[in-house]
């Protein structure tokens, strides 16, 4: 009788159900879970709902530094759940067999994945930076052949010696005695340069006055709302797109404003490059859009359509300026916390200027580094390297296998499940670096006096692999030009107080910044 009651009469089982008794079922059942979890697992708790710690999901400011201890915890390897609702399960590793694994071994089965490219695809298109397979081996093929080549090096060089002359030393020198953020001065240097390498184009964005250019504010805007896709569900952000609300919205004006001057910028260049009487292509450009214009004209084949130019140039923009600048903010940061390193680094400078014949009778404020003398600055390049292992600026990255695999450990992963490898935890490991794995310390990079190099797969701040930075030679050079210079000058001083911490974003940007004030140094003496 009462059974029939109760399933014949929903009402009076409602009306006998108080919210604090599915309250009470729900925190059972939370408790039971949570402790099952604990038993039979040696990573971190992965919550029922949410997936991970709840004070992770609701302050994502946390997600470096838990990520790094769950690492450590569980010995380089852990289990995940996404945000909402459990998610589907990937792995966390700091292992670099597994990251050999993916990244080189088995390559094919590990690319970027739906996931990302969806996420990506309304900013990046089909540029390198965001394609798989066929596109991206033919993308890649012809990065190698133009960025190696003789002429690009020469004009890439040229290109970051006068932003560095012409704006960069202008821009600090009239703001000495002043307190500027460096991250954002940084930010403006490298926009200004991948513009200029990849478009041909000077943004405008380092000048004295500071001016906010919509070309520049809208590709910042961009980096940050994407990163909301990485953080709200699918089914969230899917439909705010379709009827632009909210972040979406932003994100859709911000895009639109990149593609218009990318896409403005590839009409005139071609207008530019084949409308002479001749039917001649001027050869004189040496920057990337130019050289594929006429790549494509030389061998009359269509490999690169107007979209594609533009997607390519956005991707390689989107990699040399956030890096680069971000990268270098945290290597001046942690030189104010370590004198040592740069006394050593302006000892190096020091001895390499020595060697000119004519050094000290030249004016301090217009040396100009060679090439030559950028690459004997040994110890320069250990520091920065150990700042870039400590402070990545692409922190983590996943893949997304296409079919189920197992890892050489014998560590299981499913079909369309996310793997992290994280590189800011990576640099915490002392399993990876050994007990000194948070110091900055330089000298772990020389042996013998020369540079050493660590294996890609465990030091991974330029990816690895095939998919190795094409970039990597021209990022050194770019940051080498610029710490030397600025340090030969300028004594930096953190303001006071200022806190510097990670702010959760596609790249490793500080969350407030980098105040500084920029002391004239003394002249060099004979």
């Amino acid at each position: 009788m009462i059974k029939n009651l109760i399933f014949s009469s929903p009402r009076w089982l409602y009306s006998h159900l108080w919210l604090s008794d599915i309250a009470m079922g729900l925190f059972i059942i939370f408790i039971f879970k949570s402790i099952v979890q604990r038993l039979t697992t040696k990573g971190p708790m992965i919550w029922p709902i949410f997936g991970i710690h709840p004070t992770v999901a609701l302050n994502v400011s946390n997600l470096y530094e838990w990520g790094s201890k769950a690492l450590i915890k569980s010995g380089g390897t852990f289990y995940y759940r996404g945000l909402w609702m459990g998610g589907t399960f990937g792995i966390v590793t700091s292992d670099p067999v597994k990251i050999e694994y993916m990244l080189k071994t088995n390559f094919k089965n590990f690319p970027k994945g739906k996931a990302y490219k969806q996420r990506f695809y309304d900013f990046l298109g089909d540029g390198i930076f965001n394609a798989d397979d066929e596109l991206w081996r033919t993308q890649r093929r012809v990065a190698n052949s133009e960025m190696h080549s003789t002429r690009f090096a020469r004009f890439s060089m040229e290109s970051v010696k006068t932003l560095v002359h012409d704006k960069l030393l202008k821009v600090l020198d009239a703001k000495k005695g002043c307190v500027i953020d460096l991250q954002d001065v940084l930010l403006r240097f490298t926009f200004d340069n991948t513009c200029a390498v990849a478009f041909g184009v000077d943004s405008g964005c380092l000048e004295v006055e500071m001016p906010e250019t919509p070309f520049a504010k809208a590709f910042e805007t961009v980096t940050f709302m994407i990163l909301m896709r990485f953080l709200i569900p699918r089914y969230l952000w899917k439909p705010m797109k379709f009827f632009r609300l909210g972040f979406e919205k932003t994100l859709h004006e911000a895009v639109k404003i990149v593609h218009d001057f990318s896409e403005k910028t590839v009409r005139e260049r071609k207008i530019e490059l084949l409308s002479n009487k001749e039917g001649k292509i001027v050869t004189s450009r040496c920057d990337l859009l130019s050289r594929l214009i006429v790549m494509e004209q030389d061998k009359k084949e269509s490999i690169f359509s107007d979209k594609l130019l533009r997607d390519f140039c956005v991707s390689f923009i989107l990699a040399g300026r956030d890096t680069s600048s971000v990268g270098l903010s945290w290597f001046f940061w942690l030189i104010t916390k370590y004198p040592s390193v740069e006394t050593r680094i302006l000892d190096e400078i020091d001895n390499i200027l020595r060697q000119r014949e004519k050094h000290y009778k030249e004016n301090q404020e217009n040396i100009v580094f060679t090439e030559e003398e950028l690459k004997k600055m040994t110890y320069l390049q250990a520091a920065i390297s150990e700042s870039l292992r400590l402070y990545p600026p692409v922190s983590f990255d996943h893949k997304e296998p296409q079919e189920d695999d197992v890892f050489p450990d014998g560590t299981p992963i499913a079909k369309g499940a996310r793997v992290v490898y994280m590189m800011y935890g990576m640099a915490r490991m002392e399993s990876l670096w050994g007990k000194d794995c948070c110091e900055f310390r330089p000298e772990r990079w020389i042996k013998d006096g020369e540079f050493v190099r660590e294996s890609q797969f465990k030091y991974t701040v330029f990816n690895a692999g095939p998919r190795l930075c094409v970039g990597k030679k021209f990022a050194y050079m770019q940051m080498k030009m610029i710490v030397a210079s600025i340090l030969l000058r300028y004594r930096l001083k953190v303001v006071e107080g200022h806190k510097v911490c990670p702010k959760i974003n596609t790249t490793l940007y500080m969350k407030y910044g980098l105040l500084v004030t920029m002391e004239p140094r003394a002249k060099l003496k004979d």
